[in-house]
């Protein structure tokens, strides 16, 4: 049975706590789907602020919603629309702090403001999906957010 320990230390150290945590949870285990409901549960009961964590994935001509945390979502995301679509399409983590002043946003949670979504590549530069976090706080995501989760995504693509 796993147990996640709770996170202690500067946010840096509380992330790499959490991926310690992400890499026990799914290692030994290589189903894609299985991985991401228990990486997305794990981040959503580990980070604070938080009213969605999850995943799209990336079906051959856009995003199709995955394991997720939190209110039913958008079931389908082109790839030219949202915070989604953009990080799928730039390969490029997209943080936003004022999700309703990002042009196309997608309001799946209206009381969602700030937004985070790391692009998931696979080793031969393949899109597989995003990895997606949404807060009621505006501006709830810095750097450190950023590099923590992008390392949290690739725990995922390394299973």
């Amino acid at each position: 049975m796993f147990t996640a320990n709770p996170l202690t230390g500067s946010k840096p150290e509380q992330y790499r706590q959490l991926l310690q945590q992400a890499r026990a949870l799914l290692h030994g285990e290589s189903d894609r789907i299985a991985n991401a409901a228990n990486l997305s549960a794990l981040v959503y009961s580990a980070l604070p602020d938080l009213n969605w964590v999850g995943f799209y994935f990336f079906d051959g001509s856009e995003l199709v919603v995955g394991p997720f945390q939190g209110l039913p979502a958008c079931v389908r995301i082109p790839l030219d629309r949202g915070v989604c679509g953009a990080a799928a399409r730039t390969r490029q983590t997209q943080r936003v702090d004022d999700v309703h002043a990002f042009p196309g946003h997608i309001a799946c949670d209206g009381a969602s403001r700030s937004e985070l979504v790391v692009p998931l590549v696979d080793a031969d530069g393949k899109l597989v999906g995003v990895f997606d976090l949404d807060s009621p706080l505006p501006a709830r995501f810095d750097a450190d957010d950023q590099a923590g989760l992008e390392a949290l995504a690739a725990s995922l693509l390394d299973t």
